[in-house]
């Protein structure tokens, strides 16, 4: 029997609440890879922290539910994290957020050994184990999700301990991406393009094998220090945008895991995100 892929998910979880339908969803960066991975034929577990409360006990539930492997949560006392959304004409906009219990989060010994028996590490922006990827990134793969977060100080902390780098690039995040681009001290370019190449250069530099940017309905840009590379979106009807850049990932990761191209990943990812973009909440 062939062994299948295992992708460990670590970092943080949160209740996305639509306080305009009155609807809960369990979610977060690295569960949702979780429970894609498993949706698409692989193995997943998650590792994170959620509180006492009943939504700590929902959070567990509903990732077990999916086939994850949560024998790694820690339970802290307190409350799990929430985070408020509301969905107008199919675009989710995103509104308090209570961080709870995650922000004591930290993995233990045990949690770095069962996270590097996978195949690869997928965490992100929030997930509060940066400090890790120097040891992490010698046994496993890492794949990051820095969403569009371009300007926080993890991004230079963690590339360089980072498999592959996920960014998402939107009009919401262009000022936070200029002034990295700044910082970087990178040469101005006039098209919009050749500044989004000349970061991913920039940060692939620093040591990831690639660097992806997700571009919404504008497809994706990959580079992998030789080349760049395009991708489209798979058309479909929208219901609710949750999940679909965390699907790409997802589809991504277990594409290169069976050696599959970028190109072909990258095509993975899209067609993957399309079947989250169908339905309503995360998963």
């Amino acid at each position: 029997m062939e062994r299948k892929i295992k992708v460990a998910a670590v970092g943080d979880n949160c209740i996305d609440a639509y306080d305009n339908t009155g609807q809960s969803f369990p979610g977060g960066n690295p569960v949702n890879v979780a429970v894609y991975i498993k949706r698409l034929g692989g193995e997943a577990s998650y590792t994170g922290a959620v509180g006492t409360d009943e939504s700590g006990g929902f959070m567990i539930e509903s990732i077990e539910k999916k086939g994850v492997d949560v024998s790694h949560i820690q339970v802290l006392e307190g409350n799990t994290a929430v985070s408020h959304v509301e969905l107008l004409d199919g675009e989710r906009v995103f509104g308090d957020y209570e961080e709870g219990v995650l922000a004591d989060f930290k993995l233990r010994p045990e949690d770095i050994e069962f996270l590097c028996s996978h195949d690869m590490v997928a965490t992100g922006i929030w997930g509060m184990i940066e400090g890790n990827l120097p040891e992490i990134i010698t046994k496993v793969p890492v794949a990051f999700d820095f969403a569009n977060k371009f300007a926080s100080p993890v991004v230079a902390q963690a590339a360089p301990f980072v498999t592959y780098a996920f960014f998402s690039y939107d009009e919401e995040s262009r000022e936070d991406f200029n002034k990295k681009y700044q910082e970087l001290g990178l040469v101005p370019q006039e098209e919009e393009s050749e500044r989004l190449l000349e970061f991913m250069k920039a940060i692939q530099k620093q040591g990831p094998r690639a660097v992806v940017i997700t571009l919404g309905e504008a497809g994706s840009m990959a580079w992998d220090g030789q080349r760049l590379y395009r991708c489209g979106i798979t058309e479909c009807e929208v219901a609710d945008t949750m999940g679909a850049g965390d699907s790409f990932i997802a589809g991504f990761l277990y594409a290169v895991l069976q050696d599959l191209s970028i190109p072909e990943a990258m095509e993975a990812g899209a067609k993957n995100s399309a079947v989250t973009l169908s339905y309503f909440g995360a998963w």
